[in-house]
């Protein structure tokens, strides 16, 4: 469904001198350099995956998810979405997308969502009878039954983000791209659409392309993932496989049943390392193919009332993936 090849986009930036002189010399004599937002990525996502795009912020996600939707054009390269190029903006290809960017709304903000969703009934041409059915099931499923008839200026940003969704997928598309679909949500209106996203691509099957800054939304939403540093692909797998590639160590923590007078050094450091230890709980960083030995040798030293291994944080995985210079296989 979505196809990608060597595709790049650059653009020309101001190049700031520093100092009084040099804001004088850019009013007369401006100097320009060339920023590469995407440097030749290609891409493949089939109907029914979700793809988590993952990097820092200016790592080129959003470039690349409105390059697919076709608001901006790239310097060169191929993309093929639903066999249409997405900057020439085909109606045909158009009525067959969404896109959903939790930073920008869309909706008509003086307007009740009831009248923004015949608006858009209308410029899809949505058959009245599949229109009742989609907003019926969307509504029930997001629960905003009750909000529909209330201007959308005055929703709380959860109940908006989810007429948002609701919004962008009335017509049911087959290609959804999502552009931090949960930013600045609660954590149940958080769960909520997560929920929901994961019941409309088993009942759809679209393809869809994810980007979040919340590592619970790839966790819970993605089983691939790609990730992108200063407009190149350093990654592109499995969720799974990276996790069990390069996260090298596991989190066991102690719960103490009494107070013990325990130090980095009583920690053989063969065995990993003491991360924190107070009145109550110890927590150690251990090397993966050390977790057994370790746990012998904290039961043996400490007051143990329970013990939990843990794995890494994803966050902080990829965190040291997108810090790490070499680049990455998947």
């Amino acid at each position: 469904m979505i196809q990608v090849e060597n595709l790049r986009k650059s653009f020309k930036v101001h190049k700031k001198e520093p100092g009084l002189k040099g804001s004088l010399r850019g009013l007369v004599n401006r100097q320009w350099e060339e920023k590469h937002a995407l440097k030749g990525v290609s891409l493949s996502v089939q109907g029914g995956e979700i793809v988590g795009l993952v990097g820092a912020n200016g790592a080129g996600k959003t470039t690349l998810v409105k390059l697919l939707a076709g608001i901006v054009h790239p310097t060169s390269g191929v993309a093929k979405v639903l066999g249409h190029t997405p900057w020439e903006r085909d109606n045909r290809f158009r009525r067959q997308i969404a896109l959903i960017m939790g930073q920008k709304a869309q909706l008509w903000w003086d307007l009740p969502a009831a009248d923004c969703f015949l608006l858009l009934q209308e410029i899809y041409n949505i058959p009245e009878d599949q229109y009742k059915r989609s907003l019926e099931k969307l509504t029930g499923a997001l629960q905003v039954q009750k909000q529909l008839n209330t201007p959308i200026r005055k929703l709380s940003l959860g109940e908006r983000m989810k007429m948002e969704l609701i919004a962008a997928l009335l017509h049911q598309p087959k290609v959804v791209f999502l552009d931090e679909p949960t930013i600045g949500l609660d954590l149940n209106a958080q769960r909520a659409i997560r929920e929901f996203l994961l019941d409309y691509r088993r009942e759809h099957q679209p393809a869809m392309i994810l980007t979040s800054h919340y590592m619970e939304d790839i966790e819970a939403l993605c089983e691939r993932i790609v990730i992108i540093r200063e407009g190149e692909f350093v990654y592109d797998g499995g969720l799974r496989t990276v996790l069990a590639k390069y996260a090298g160590h596991k989190v066991i923590t102690a719960k103490l049943g009494a107070e013990a007078k325990f130090a980095a050094a009583d920690f053989p450091a063969s065995l990993g390392e003491l991360v924190s230890i107070d009145a109550t709980e110890a927590k150690f960083k251990v090397p993966r193919d050390k977790v057994a030995e370790a746990a012998a040798a904290i039961l043996k030293g400490l007051p143990v009332a329970d013990l939990a291994i843990d794995g890494e944080e994803i966050s902080d995985i990829i965190a040291k993936l997108l810090l790490a210079k070499h680049e990455l296989s998947s």
